[in-house]
């Protein structure tokens, strides 16, 4: 009796091609909204892929940490500087924006800096929801941002 191959995420001609598929993904998104030309690619063994590109007045971000299930898929864009006056104000309407106006996104504050992001676990995506997230997060941040800085402006 021989053996029978199964074909898991660990197999390397089923990895890369699940790879190829969300990258390939993920890349027409991007050159779909990305703006004069402006989408950049780098990859590396230990983060994956990130990608970066302009879309209105915001810069978005795209990170793809591997190809297995437990991997995540997250796009995130700066919207605004920290340290700002009313900043107290400001935490307050960012949860309730939080609340119901970002869809599958959210604010958040990295480095300074209040962020739109969207993670997903690549277990079970489809390309709707790649292109979703992307999307999302890209409109949601050139619609906030100018109104956030102008509204809260730098200590």
């Amino acid at each position: 009796m021989s053996e029978v191959e199964t074909l898991t995420p660990e197999t390397p001609e089923l990895a890369s091609e699940l790879t190829a598929s969300h990258i390939e993904i993920i890349e027409t998104v991007i050159d779909s909204l990305a703006q004069d030309n402006s989408a950049m690619v780098s990859h590396d063994e230990e983060d994956g892929y990130l990608w970066k590109f302009r879309y209105g007045t915001v810069d978005v971000y795209v990170q793809l940490t591997g190809i297995t299930d437990d991997d995540t898929l997250t796009v995130w864009s700066p919207v605004l500087k920290l340290p700002v006056q009313n900043q107290d104000k400001l935490l307050h309407q960012l949860l309730e924006m939080n609340c119901g106006n970002t869809f599958e996104a959210c604010f958040g504050i990295s480095n300074q800096e209040v962020l739109i992001l969207a993670s997903r676990i690549l277990a079970d995506i489809n390309p709707g929801e790649i292109s979703r997230l992307i999307t999302i997060v890209a409109s949601l941040a050139d619609e906030q941002d100018e109104a956030l800085q102008a509204s809260y402006p730098a200590q």
